[in-house]
């Protein structure tokens, strides 16, 4: 049996989605003919199809003939399988000891027919001590891999494992800091890894790929691609850049990142100062489009409509905006100043994956004193296929000081042949089913829009 030495070289490819390719150097020493090498410190959480292992020293010259991954054997299910119908001891986490035939090991427990012949069902994730008649010889308490090889001389090799691994992840973290005005921000955004893999990277390489991978479980041409992702190209930038690669973009870390098996480990990756922002106002009650599959023809909405009228914060990320940087989909907090200069938690979102000089809007609240009430005052056949529909819109401004404006989105979701044929204020069409009103309402007051379309019906379904 070879045992390897030590990783020289480690690199971690991370994903968005929980799972990390793993590229491991190490150096062997080989007889010529048969070796049996045994490889450990690897991920608990290996993905055993993926296993990819080479010579870089002499790649024609070594001929995988096996390949076995051989878990670790320390959990107390594996261990207690292996004392069916023999005598054990159990005592709980509670002190309680049972002690008699080892009958099952079955759905996370293990069932034990005492000495006085009753059987008690314990489950695994309460045991704290068991005592066995004795140990096995081949005990483990770590993973490894078992790999037979076939060399055609002996000698030092330098060899290469690839595999894939679940339970490391990558999310990013932003931080957004709005000014006083709420015109500009700061924003600081952190890459939070977690080590949930069973195994602990020292000095690794580490690249953070960006983006919806596809990957079907068992699927071996999946594989080529997501090894192709780890071998992009190195920088030499002390900083941390997004670089293209297929349709991700990949974040190098430019300089080794230790991380042991359990940590979270935060790293800055972007920062900017006063990029130029927008809070705005929405105030949007109107029904969802179906898609225009059929007409709706019934009377529907006619109740009033109260709803909440919510706040989004926009910036975008150009060069030009102080930032010029790709952003990752993550968790946004935005914070502001109070009276005193403390910040204070005002919102929370997501952000989406975002393209540098792409813009970002971000939900970040409710406004506590804008409310709006949408109404349909009126619904009307004028004709056999013609109807119209009248909506009237209330939006109260409760502020003291400050007028603001509230963005009003109205779907016409009964039909696609539709128009406008009243309206007390002007509207902007978005798209073939809905348009757009902005009305400035001032501080203690309140604004009312009406507008009436006029659906007309095809004539096979009404």
């Amino acid at each position: 049996m070879v045992s390897a030495q030590d990783s020289s070289d480690i690199t971690l490819a991370v994903y968005n989605a929980g799972a990390a390719l793993i590229r491991d150097q190490r150096t062997l020493s080989l007889d010529e003919g048969i070796n049996t090498v045994e490889l450990r410190d690897v991920a608990a959480t290996i993905d055993p199809t993926s296993i990819n292992f080479r010579s870089l020293s002499d790649p024609a010259g070594i001929a995988v003939l096996e390949q076995s991954y051989i878990p670790n054997q320390l959990s107390a299910g594996s261990l207690l399988s292996r004392y069916l119908s023999e005598t054990v001891s159990i005592t709980a986490d509670n002190g309680t000891t049972y002690s008699g035939e080892l009958l099952r090991i079955s759905n996370d427990k293990a069932i034990v027919r005492t000495e006085s012949s009753q059987v008690a069902f314990i489950s695994l994730y309460d045991i704290g001590a068991v005592q066995l008649p004795s140990l096995p010889d081949d005990l483990r308490a770590d993973a490894r891999l078992r790999i037979k090889l076939d060399a055609a001389s002996a000698g030092q090799h330098d060899a290469e494992l690839t595999y894939l691994a679940g339970g490391i992840n990558w999310t990013a973290d932003y931080s957004l800091f709005l000014a006083a005005d709420e015109t500009s921000l700061d924003l600081s955004g952190l890459v939070t890894l977690q080590n949930r893999s069973g195994s602990g990277y020292r000095d690794a390489n580490l690249k953070l790929v960006a983006g919806e991978v596809s990957r079907i479980e068992q699927e071996e041409s999946a594989e080529p691609r997501m090894m192709a992702l780890s071998a992009a190209a190195d920088y030499e930038s002390e900083s941390i850049e997004a670089q293209d690669f297929s349709d991700y973009k990949l974040y190098h870390i430019p300089r080794p990142v230790s991380l042991e098996d359990g940590e979270t480990k935060q790293l800055e990756f972007v920062a900017g100062r006063g990029i130029a922002a927008d809070v705005s106002y929405v105030f949007d009650s109107s029904p969802s489009s179906t898609g225009y599959y059929s007409p709706i023809t019934h009377w529907h909405g006619r109740e009033s409509e109260r709803g909440d009228v919510r706040t989004y914060l926009s910036f975008e990320t150009g060069d030009e905006q102080s930032l010029g940087a790709d952003l990752p989909a993550g968790r946004a907090r935005v914070y502001k100043a109070d009276v005193d200069g403390a910040r204070l938690l005002i919102g929370e979102s997501q952000v989406q994956h975002t393209a540098k000089g792409e813009a970002v809007a971000l939900q970040i609240g409710t406004a506590f004193d804008l409310t709006g009430e949408r109404t349909q005052t009126d619904f009307t056949f004028v004709s056999r296929l013609v109807a119209q529909e009248k909506f009237e819109i209330r939006l109260r401004n409760r502020k003291e000081h400050n007028a603001v404006e509230i963005t009003v989105p109205e779907r016409l979701y009964r039909w696609r042949d539709w128009q406008i044929i009243e309206s007390s204020l002007p509207f902007t069409r978005v798209d073939q089913s809905s348009i757009v009103f902005a009305l400035t309402v001032e501080p203690g007051a309140e604004a009312v829009l009406s507008y009436t379309v006029q659906y007309s019906f095809p004539e096979e379904d009404v």
